[in-house]
């Protein structure tokens, strides 16, 4: 029995995803829209995000590669709050990005926890490890 995700953002691995091969954000976000039945500033306004960067991923004047992960997240939960069947891989996959492993708070708090343990200049460090390790995982 599939129970789904065990922490928000985590990747049901039994979801079917609906969106067509090849279909880049701007292409998935308009069909998304087209099925709630809402606008490209009610999804900017529910989700945090300005309407302008928005409105240029929708318009594709303005690349994905850079979009923060919460904003895409934020999207998902915006669209199933509106009854759309999307899952946070479909829009990783449509931004053009490797979808993040799940989230899991422990790990994330104890990593916290560390962090607050260290001195500044190994504060700094840390972060700076954590950036680079974050730019090779996309550049996969």
């Amino acid at each position: 029995m599939t129970t789904g995700p065990k922490h928000p953002g985590d990747i049901d691995p039994a979801a079917e995803d609906p969106a067509p091969m090849g279909e880049d954000l701007a292409a998935l976000l308009t069909r998304l829209l087209e099925e709630a039945g809402r606008t490209q500033k009610e999804l900017a306004t529910e989700a945090g995000i300005k309407y302008p960067t928005l409105n240029a991923w929708l318009n594709r004047t303005r690349g994905t590669s850079r979009i923060d992960p919460d904003d895409l997240r934020a999207m998902v939960n915006t669209l199933r709050l509106w009854h759309v069947a999307v899952t946070p891989a479909q829009m990783f996959r449509a931004a053009g990005r490797k979808v993040p492993g799940p989230t899991d708070e422990e790990r994330e708090q104890r990593l916290l926890r560390i962090y607050r343990e260290l001195p500044t200049d190994s504060q700094r460090a840390l972060i700076q490890t954590a950036e680079a390790m974050r730019s090779a995982s996309r550049a996969r």
